[in-house]
């Protein structure tokens, strides 16, 4: 990932850069994004330095997973009857997580739900499809960023 001239290591979907996403094939879409918005873990950060706009996570947060839902790729309240990821989870993928704009206007079914900029995992292994950093590596990004800022994939 690169910023101006600086260079930052980065983790994709364990199906590489892909073309045609579809919901479940483990790949990072290729294209142009925008962070739109974020959240973060209150109870295990302050809030991070940035140009997005930001909320804290709740305890009843989910993001909608199932094409043909009408709340496909959408924010949730818990309980909620389609399959959906809790966005406050026990390991720290999303103590900090912005929503990117892959598949938001227009949301078509099916194409790829939860494309999110978050936290590695310890073992720095590949994502479900999100772009991911280190902890010690966000802040430096999240400063930089603004909702004009072009995340491009390829």
């Amino acid at each position: 990932m690169r910023f101006g001239m600086v260079s930052v290591p980065c983790r994709i979907g364990r199906s590489g850069v892909v073309h045609g996403k579809r919901e479940g094939d483990g790949g990072t879409p290729a294209g142009t994004m925008r962070a739109v918005r974020g959240f973060w873990r209150r109870d295990r950060h302050l809030p991070p330095i940035t140009g997005i706009p930001l909320r804290p996570i709740r305890k009843g947060d989910g993001w909608c997973e199932v094409p043909g839902d009408r709340n496909y790729n959408r924010l949730v309240r818990k309980p909620y009857a389609a399959s959906h990821e809790d966005m406050m989870r026990e390991d720290h993928l999303y103590d900090i997580v912005l929503e990117l704009d892959w598949n938001r206007v227009p949301r078509r079914q099916g194409r790829g739900s939860a494309i999110f900029f978050h936290l590695t995992r310890e073992n720095l292994g590949p994502t479900a499809g999100c772009i991911a950093v280190e902890k010690r590596r966000i802040g430096f990004i999240l400063a930089k960023l603004s909702p004009k800022t072009r995340i491009i994939v390829r």
